[in-house]
């Protein structure tokens, strides 16, 4: 049977997997996807590193009448809360720069070489001069 802590270990492996494979691409695009996907792993890593326990009160419960033994480390919510806030704010910033540099340069190419004609766009002539999009 599988655990819930090896469910969160897997997730947080394929987010960063996913994170790196994207972030290492050519086009701006794939690599502010890819660095959101890696953000979002080191959120959960942060929000997993307060120990994985379920139907835990944070501080105190009003039921026991705030007499809590065992409950859920509050300070990785408080982390990861922040985090997701800087990471809006930094992906909005990002794109906005990776749309100024496509509108400057033509080309939403990492290092900036500008490409007539992309057979990833799909925007690729034949050789009789025809456009190749479907």
């Amino acid at each position: 049977m599988m655990s819930y802590e090896f469910l969160v270990a897997s997730a947080i492996g394929v987010l960063v997997a996913g994170g790196i494979f994207l972030a290492l691409r050519a086009r701006t695009f794939q690599v502010v996807l890819g660095l959101t996907l890696f953000s979002y792993a080191v959120n959960l890593f942060l929000f997993a590193s307060g120990r994985l326990v379920i139907g835990r009160p944070p501080i105190w419960d009003a039921v026991k009448g705030g007499a809590v033994t065992e409950y859920t480390d509050p300070l990785p919510q408080a982390l990861v809360l922040t985090a997701i806030v800087i990471t809006f704010g930094m992906t909005a910033f990002v794109v906005i720069l990776a749309l100024r540099s496509f509108l400057e340069t033509g080309s939403d190419h990492v290092d900036g070489d500008t490409v007539p004609c992309d057979a990833q766009d799909g925007l690729a002539k034949a050789d009789d001069g025809e456009d190749t999009r479907a």
